[in-house]
């Protein structure tokens, strides 16, 4: 596979994707959702316990299902405090992993499917490029601009919740610490790169680009099932947990992209066009 040639297909799709309102707005609005409106609900939360002095359920409650080494870190800290620290280093920091899944899915949805729409296919599927080389450039089309959104809401998220958390905790700065980096340049890759192997798989082989995306949704049932055992306490992220997520990933991302290359066949998907 010569990646030259992959980058061909990169920069013919990025062209034509960065015109398609129905691919660009929805990594640009969820993204900021996200990292926006994540640290105001968290500060108008803080805000509502500095008033009332306590939050529904009590923070014991929330401190109980903490681990130890988390415990240690909230020593000290008054209520407000906790919560803001919590929500806005811990609880939310699943929310991060919904970005790049998201978003690979929507570039990646419209890779073969969108340019069967587009009645482009059998001319990309003409082109003395090899099997991998277009695979490739179409995983990378999807990988980029994903990670840089990624990266990107990062920022945006650390630095909300920096400035309004500033004279909260005398100037101490919150985020990014070593969860959060290890989330977006360790899992958020390989959790990238997963949905983009499986989606452009589904989307080489369905019709339209709303009905690969419809099915790519599915993936992201296992992230929430995250986000929803740590508010729920069944689990609690950390580098060790986040490292092996990092593993498991690698090795999916693996796996997919050979199985890519081998259900690939030009003859098929031309033949169903007909």
């Amino acid at each position: 596979m010569r990646f030259d040639k992959a980058l061909i297909v990169f920069r013919k799709d990025w062209k034509e994707i960065r015109r398609s309102s129905q691919v660009i707005l929805p990594i640009i609005v969820l993204p900021l959702i996200i990292s926006v409106l994540l640290p105001v609900i968290i500060f108008t939360l803080s805000n509502m316990t500095g008033q009332v002095g306590t939050v529904p359920g009590g923070v014991g409650d929330i401190v109980r299902i903490l681990p130890g080494n988390v415990k240690n870190e909230i020593i000290g800290m008054d209520d407000q405090q906790v919560i803001v620290y919590i929500m806005s280093v811990y609880l939310f920091a699943p929310f991060l992993l919904i970005i790049p899944l998201m978003a690979s899915s929507i570039i990646s949805s419209d890779s073969f499917a969108g340019e069967k729409e587009r009645k482009t296919i059998e001319a990309l599927l003409a082109t003395p490029l090899s099997d991998s080389e277009l695979l490739m450039g179409k995983i990378l089309v999807s990988f980029v601009p994903t990670m840089v959104v990624t990266i990107g809401s990062l920022f945006v998220y650390s630095t909300i919740v920096d400035v309004l958390a500033y004279a909260m905790f005398n100037g101490r700065l919150l985020l990014p610490n070593l969860l959060w980096i290890m989330l977006a340049f360790g899992v958020a890759p390989t959790v990238a790169l997963a949905g983009i192997g499986l989606t452009v798989m589904i989307s080489s082989r369905v019709r339209g680009f709303r009905e690969a995306q419809q099915i790519s949704v599915v993936l992201l049932l296992p992230i929430m099932a995250i986000v929803f055992g740590q508010i729920t306490g069944a689990i609690f992220l950390g580098p060790l947990l986040v490292g092996v997520l990092i593993g498991v990933f690698a090795v999916v991302d693996v796996m997919l992209f050979y199985l890519s290359v081998k259900v690939f066949q030009r003859e098929e998907i031309l033949s169903k066009l007909v």
